[in-house]
């Protein structure tokens, strides 16, 4: 058997339906041990995302905001456009609605893993906060060796699908699009990406600030304008949705299985959620509370798939059921679909551009996000005196992984990312009793504020 076929089959394993069972179910227990938070507390969440709460008990390097966009800036991505894209070809319109459930759980466990990875963050020698999956698992689980295990597939995840796949897709794009040669888009990829991640998490933090909410707005308002364009194909496409979750028409093999693993599955890869990388950024944010900072983490969780991913999915649909455009989008699968049907529904041919912005942007903020989470996991590992190999390196497979052809180096990227699960979702299942006891213990200081309020 051929490497590359011994890494596919691996890969399925790792991604199989055990792992879908176990990130999904994680989330549902959590969300029932925390009386269903999120949905009880996503308005209040929103509101601390810009609340900025500052007094002697806040610590952290960054404003909650920044963490939160450092978390997006890793996961909103190619996922959202060509992750879509596939599942949509393969299991049918339904997956939408999947990916929509997958999400409300989701929420829950990105809740625990930021509550988690604040209230067991550290200084380092720096004086910079460091936490996430690795210290709660060390200080919290009290396993040295699930945090080192955690650490190193983070590191090869990060080369992998957090950097060399996202500037193929962008060098793919920009030459699609543009005409330019992945070696030029390649080599300036590489120098924008050195340029912030030279500056630690405080230049991160102020580039995703300002690139994530403009990435994300642009997409969306893209989206919603040719969404409207098409506002008698609305009701039809919710329609379908819904019904197509539940019968597998649409599906390839006909079976509402497949429609549910595509959905879970780009659910899962688009927010992250269980998969431990977005608790990094949220243990480096100004907080006073773990609980404060847990849900403003989980608004990430809705932003990536309730709002992104349903403008493509919603997109994807329209042009699929509109008899102008079907011929058109037919055939194609991710990114080329999604493509295809931007511009099939948009007047003056703007689709492909509006699709490529928005590619270039979503991967060039997933390698920022990404490249943090990395660092913070080799300083782990290495002690802050490597951090600086660990950049360069990064900096350098940038610029190769948009010359190179990345099958394998896709597979064995995605493996380990799924891999990062299991000793993070130990960690979580372990240590959810401190989750609960710690929204409790903010859910009074939420009462305290809500009193003062009206006085």
């Amino acid at each position: 058997m051929e490497f590359d076929s011994i890494i596919s089959t691996i890969n399925s394993f790792v991604w199989g339906p055990y792992m879908m069972i176990l990130l999904v179910g994680t989330g549902v227990y959590l969300t029932v041990r925390l009386g269903f938070l999120q949905f009880r507390s996503l308005p209040y969440a929103f509101k601390q995302v810009f609340a900025g709460k500052s007094s002697k008990k806040t610590k952290g390097d960054i404003s909650p905001f920044q963490a939160l966009m450092t978390a997006l800036a890793a996961t909103i991505g190619t996922g959202n456009i060509a992750g879509v894209g596939t599942a949509f070809v393969v299991g049918g319109p339904g997956t939408i609605f999947w990916m929509w459930l997958t999400a409300l759980f989701g929420m829950a466990t990105k809740y625990a893993e930021a509550v988690l990875a604040v209230k067991y963050r550290v200084k380092d020698k720096n004086g910079n906060m460091a936490g996430g999956p690795m210290y709660y698992l060390e200080n919290g689980v009290k396993s040295k060796w699930l945090g080192i295990a955690f650490a190193i597939f983070a590191i090869f995840a990060s080369f992998g699908i957090g950097n060399m796949t996202q500037t193929n897709s962008i060098a793919d794009a920009v030459y699609l699009t543009f005409g330019i040669t992945p070696l030029i888009t390649g080599f300036a990829v590489a120098i924008l990406i050195g340029v912030v991640i030279l500056g630690g998490i405080k230049s991160i933090a102020k580039v995703t600030g300002i690139l994530v909410p403009f990435m994300a707005l642009f997409y969306v308002i893209a989206g919603i304008i040719i969404i409207l364009l098409n506002l008698h194909m609305i009701l039809p496409a919710f329609k379908l949705v819904f019904s197509d979750a539940f019968t597998g028409k649409a599906a390839i093999g006909g079976t509402i299985g497949t429609v549910i693993r595509y959905g879970v599955a780009r659910g899962i890869f688009s927010n992250e959620a269980g998969l431990g990388s977005a608790p990094i950024a949220a243990a480096a944010a100004k907080t006073d509370y773990p609980g404060r900072q847990g849900l403003v983490a989980m608004t990430g969780t809705f932003i990536d798939t309730i709002i992104i991913c349903t403008i493509t999915g919603l997109v994807l649909t329209i042009a699929s059921i509109t008899p102008s455009t079907q011929n058109a989008v037919a055939g194609l699968d991710g990114a080329a679909r999604t493509v295809a049907s931007f511009h099939a529904l948009t007047p003056f041919n703007m689709g492909k551009y509006i699709v490529t912005i928005g590619l270039i942007f979503f991967a060039y903020s997933t390698t920022l996000g990404w490249s943090y989470y990395g660092g913070r996991c080799f300083e782990y590992l290495f002690s802050e005196k490597g951090i600086k190999y660990y950049r360069c390196l990064f900096v350098i497979l940038a610029f190769f992984g948009a010359i190179a052809k990345l099958e394998v180096v896709w597979n064995i990227a995605d493996t380990l990312n799924g891999c990062m699960a299991v000793p993070n979702l130990i960690g979580l299942l372990l240590l959810s009793g401190i989750v609960v006891q710690e929204t409790k213990i903010f859910n009074e200081v939420r009462k305290k504020e809500k009193n003062l309020y009206k006085k």
